[in-house]
């Protein structure tokens, strides 16, 4: 008897003990009242600092301004029209640069970020950045406009960009190294 009940403790031990692991459900979700209020407050702040933009550009009758498909505005300072070579994926570009509010005040100048090499989409840098010296030739120098989402975003730069700040660069592409 006493063999039989343990032979049955045995086996319902082992039924029970090999139960498969149920998902847990979410503590927290997003939800779609969320999702689109966050949406309409980038919504707000992208339209305010276009507009703001759109106004320096309608001030300045010296430059002419053109818009990137990709979504800021430059203008060339110098501009090579003879050379037809820009960089492409994996091309080493050498430049210089300087980041300023679009007021005008320098955040950080060209001394302070020196010259820096980098390699067309395989290095990390702010998205106008990355975009604008893919439409640079060598010797070209532009001011780019950049709104904050093609600068440094909600987030910043941890030091002296804050969230949401659109940037005013100009930025001169010293040399092309093109990859074999």
């Amino acid at each position: 008897m006493i063999k039989n009940l343990m032979l049955i403790l045995g086996l319902l031990t082992v039924c029970f003990a090999c139960k498969t692991p149920e998902a847990r459900k979410p503590i927290s979700k997003s939800t779609k009242s969320y999702t689109s209020s966050s949406l309409k407050m980038n919504q707000a702040i992208l339209e305010k600092e276009e507009n703001k933009i759109q106004k320096i550009i309608a001030s300045d009758t010296t430059n002419t301004y053109i818009t990137s498909n990709s979504g800021f505005w430059y203008y060339y300072k110098v501009k090579k029209e003879n050379d037809s070579i820009t960089p492409k994926f994996g091309d080493e570009v050498e430049f210089n640069y300087n980041l300023l509010s679009l007021e005008g005040d320098t955040i950080y100048s060209r001394k302070e970020i020196g010259e820096r090499a980098y390699l067309i989409d395989q290095e990390e840098i702010f998205t106008g950045l990355r975009k604008g010296l893919k439409l640079m030739k060598e010797g070209e120098t532009v001011t780019f406009l950049f709104p904050s989402h093609h600068a440094y975003g909600y987030y910043g730069d941890n030091d002296k960009i804050g969230s949401h700040v659109p940037l005013k660069s100009t930025v001169t592409l010293n040399e092309i190294k093109i990859k074999n």
